[in-house]
């Protein structure tokens, strides 16, 4: 009897951590990489605030200030990261309506829910490259 006992104790799976060589080769669902990117812009929109709040207060303060920040925006820099800075709010927007979607249980169901990841994912893009286009003068 404790031989059968023992035999249980090995059969019983061990979960390991995920190492580097295995993550690379894990395959998320959309809603598990729109969630990482959810999070994902939601820390650079966090992280990037004292960015934008020196632009905007640099925007504001006087007619110098404001040439300055002509100037500054100018730059193809500061308009890569304020593109950054741009899908990250478009991402984050729209993915926050589809969780708070999902808390109102619409659009659970496992096909639904991968349906609504892939629109979120494709419009946040469609969003920042239209903005994108007026961003550098090319609409």
């Amino acid at each position: 009897m404790v031989d059968a006992q023992q035999d249980v104790k090995k059969a019983k799976p061990v979960y390991r951590n995920i190492g580097l060589a295995q993550l690379i080769k894990y395959r998320l669902p959309w809603a598990g990489k729109v969630s990482i990117l959810h999070r994902i812009s939601g820390a650079a929109l966090f992280l990037m605030l004292p960015f934008i709040l020196y632009l905007f207060d640099q925007s504001l303060a006087s007619e110098m200030s404001y040439e300055k920040f002509q100037m500054l925006t100018g730059h193809i820099v500061v308009k890569l990261i304020s593109l950054g800075l741009i899908w990250a709010f478009l991402h984050h927007f729209c993915a926050g309506i589809r969780y708070l979607l999902l808390d109102l249980d619409i659009g659970v169901e496992k096909v639904d829910a991968n349906r609504s990841a892939i629109i979120v994912f494709c419009l946040g893009l469609l969003l920042t490259a239209l903005v994108g286009l007026k961003l550098f003068d090319l609409y």
